[in-house]
């Protein structure tokens, strides 16, 4: 059953060289790398900065490099520079979250979860029917440590 947005869990913030910005937010905002992927399939190399954990869970501001120029976050900064990507929202149930936005009439880019950064489950939704904002449903992997989700 979905029951809303829990939090605001990252901005994707998308830019051309990864290690410069990690450099950069860690000197300026102090924030702490909490993890670094590759996702072939999204086509980028990550970082997961940690901001603040909340009752609901962490947030992080995400770094996005592409792989490759023909990649989305790729044609994203060839056609707007570096900035903002995306915003993901936690979600208690990222399937349910999909049913529930689908049947009021928003497009949806994933009919079902798929792997996301830290082991969460994620799905976006269409930008142009959520005030032009490319938007990422992310339901946290579960913590053993905590026993709660943690993004």
């Amino acid at each position: 059953m979905f029951t809303g947005l829990t939090r605001i869990d990252h901005v994707g913030i998308a830019c051309h060289d990864l290690e410069e910005k990690i450099a950069f937010y860690e000197s300026t905002f102090g924030l702490v790398v909490a993890s670094r992927e590759v996702n072939e399939a999204q086509g980028v190399k990550e970082a997961m900065l940690h901001v603040a954990d909340g009752p609901s869970g962490s947030s992080y501001v995400q770094l996005l490099e592409p792989l490759g120029p023909d990649t989305p976050v790729g044609k994203f900064l060839a056609k707007r520079g570096e900035g903002v990507h995306h915003v993901g929202y936690g979600v208690d149930d990222v399937a349910a979250a999909l049913e529930a936005i689908g049947a009021k009439h928003v497009r949806l880019l994933d009919e079902r979860p798929r792997h996301g950064s830290m082991g969460a489950s994620i799905a976006f939704l269409h930008p142009k029917d959520v005030g032009g904002v490319l938007t990422e449903l992310v339901q946290a992997a579960e913590d053993p440590r905590k026993g709660r989700h943690n993004a």
